[in-house]
């Protein structure tokens, strides 16, 4: 891989953003699930290891290699329906950055057959908005990160997308590790409970302590 350019501090953030927004739209035009997933492990692992504006400090970085994966597994990746759904708003604590406010739009429809149960999206509320879908499962703690992980993050423009069919992409094999899980500079919203899984979600990103501490 090409090293980075030089990215003046106050650009850090921005250009996060968009390296991050233009490897899902790669993702979304790549044709073959797996082979993006690649592009995506790869793509991330080099800017945590390389980008200022990574969640690792400057040590971690020295002696990380790449972020941890359970290997691709096509089980893991699903086209579901969406239910409208309703449901007064909440708030997801964000420490000094005070509360996100998210209310619900839809429950998922397609899940529980194969993991016990269907997850509700959250609409994020304020400028901008988009949507939100953190999830925990039988995993958390016992491979992956113990506080969950996330699968759609607008803020972040990590989605995957709609199937050609109209049905939403939820490939948990890119299912990602806050920010948290990695520094201590960081809170992060959590998944709240009509978002845990009984069923282990054996696949994304696994938990970073042996990589990070």
């Amino acid at each position: 891989m090409n090293a980075l350019p030089p990215i003046p501090a106050p650009y850090a953030t921005a250009d996060w953003r968009r390296r991050i927004a233009d490897l899902y739209a790669a993702i979304r035009d790549e044709p073959d699930p797996e082979t993006g997933w690649r592009l995506w492990h790869e793509t991330r692992s080099r800017l945590f290891r390389d980008h200022p504006a990574s969640p690792l400090s400057e040590t971690q970085k020295a002696r990380f290699d790449a972020i941890a994966v359970w290997p691709y597994d096509p089980a893991f990746r699903f086209e579901v329906g969406l239910v409208a759904a309703e449901g007064p708003s909440i708030e997801f604590e964000l420490g000094p950055d005070g509360t996100m406010r998210a209310r619900p739009v839809a429950r998922t429809h397609g899940l529980a057959g194969r993991l016990g149960a269907e997850l509700t999206l959250w609409w994020i509320e304020g400028y901008g908005g988009g949507l939100f879908l953190p999830f925990r499962d039988a995993s958390c703690g016992n491979g992956s990160y113990g506080g969950g992980r996330y699968a759609i993050d607008a803020i972040k423009s990590s989605d995957l997308g709609l199937a050609a069919s109209g049905r939403l992409i939820l490939d948990f094999n890119f299912a990602y590790t806050p920010s948290c899980a990695w520094s201590p500079d960081w809170v992060c919203p959590l998944a709240p409970p009509e978002n845990r899984l009984d069923a282990a979600i054996t696949a994304g990103e696994r938990d970073p302590s042996g990589d990070a501490s």
